[in-house]
């Protein structure tokens, strides 16, 4: 179902606002961004291609090349599938180092271990 115009606005309004209050927080709700590797695409595509071929003509010429075709196809379709990468974390951010949790990962975290601390006393 669609949204109306009003709605639509002030979703927007709502997503520009929290955009320019919490950035981080936006940019890790989108998550990375993927791409393809086109050299190894292309390949794959040629690969799957040369093998849907070789699948059908050895139907006439022998069932060995059918499996042959078959697998080079398989092989192709996995590394298509793979050519979709994510970006390099070295090359989103060449100065990322070891990474600190946040204070409100340090919180959760906190309360976390009391839990289980207080689990533990429960059961002695």
């Amino acid at each position: 179902m669609a949204l109306s115009e009003e709605e639509q606005r002030r979703l927007d309004q709502m997503e520009a606002a929290l955009e320019a209050e919490d950035p981080k927080f936006v940019s890790s709700i989108r998550g990375p961004r993927r791409h393809w590797h086109r050299p190894r695409l292309v390949l794959s595509v040629v690969l799957f291609a040369v093998g849907v071929t070789a699948l059908v003509v050895g139907m006439d010429l022998h069932p060995l090349v059918s499996i042959a075709g078959f697998l080079v196809m398989l092989f192709g379709a996995v590394s298509a599938i793979s050519a979709w990468t994510l970006p390099s974390a070295t090359a989103a951010h060449p100065s990322a180092g070891p990474r600190h949790p946040s204070q409100t990962e340090r919180d959760f975290l906190g309360r976390t271990d009391d839990r289980r601390r207080r689990g533990e006393d429960d059961a002695l």
